[in-house]
């Protein structure tokens, strides 16, 4: 026991080691392009207008919200929510999460199919996410084998969606950049803090899946055990 015990411990500062340190890197790397003004002087509004506009979307709606790093698509009410800090700025960093977000847009208005696939998983994924760890401990205090295995199943399922999300914000990032330097919104100096932005970004995603993998690793050990 005593051996699992040190495993979990390292488990728990692995995780916080990699959660503090990639949210440390997207804040820097964001405040850093937020003070770093586009050179066209676009809002991150207008160039989520017209990026919406060249991909003949101009029936979704743009809206802005309250917080920070907010920002999202959402595939129901056809309608790209900003950040306060970036609808109305003219940032490079702006610009790239604006973008990014039409990204998701245009993935939805194409069909693109891991897109689909992890739109699928939300309603299952919302169930087993929230059910895993009841399961897990009743399995555990009732000393019931198969309630613990049934609770890796549902954890691993969370892991799944995981999974299928990085090819999504892999793709939205992609569509992002080749608008902004297919249109000539930003010269390569600018493109090139654009692409950090949204590198810093999609590390969150990757990061996410890396420490639930390495929770499930650790699940599995000590159900054998």
């Amino acid at each position: 026991m005593a051996g699992f015990n040190m495993s979990y411990l390292l488990l728990i500062v692995v995780t916080l080691a990699v959660g503090f340190g990639t949210q440390a890197y997207i804040k820097h790397t964001y405040r850093k392009w937020s003070k770093v003004p586009i050179s066209s002087g676009l809002t991150g509004a207008q160039a989520a207008r017209k990026m919406l506009d060249a991909n003949g979307l101009s029936h979704v709606a743009i809206e802005r919200v309250p917080g920070e790093l907010t920002d999202h698509f959402n595939p129901q009410t056809n309608i790209v929510s900003l950040s306060e800090g970036v609808y109305g700025s003219t940032s490079v960093a702006a610009t790239a999460i604006a973008c990014h977000e039409c990204g998701h847009a245009v993935q939805h208005a194409r069909g693109f199919v891991p897109a689909k696939l992890r739109g699928a998983l939300v309603p299952a994924v919302n169930i087993a996410g929230g059910a895993w760890m009841i399961v897990l401990i009743a399995g555990i205090f009732l000393s019931i084998l198969g309630l613990i295995w049934l609770a890796i199943a549902l954890y691993a399922a969370t892991i799944i969606f995981q999974v299928v999300t990085l090819p999504v914000e892999f793709d939205a990032s992609r569509r992002a950049l080749a608008y902004v330097k297919g249109y000539g919104f930003l010269p390569a100096t600018e493109t090139g803090g654009a692409r950090s932005v949204l590198t810093s970004a999609a590390l969150t995603y990757v990061a996410a899946a890396l420490v639930s993998v390495l929770q499930l690793i650790y699940l599995l050990g000590l159900t054998r055990r």
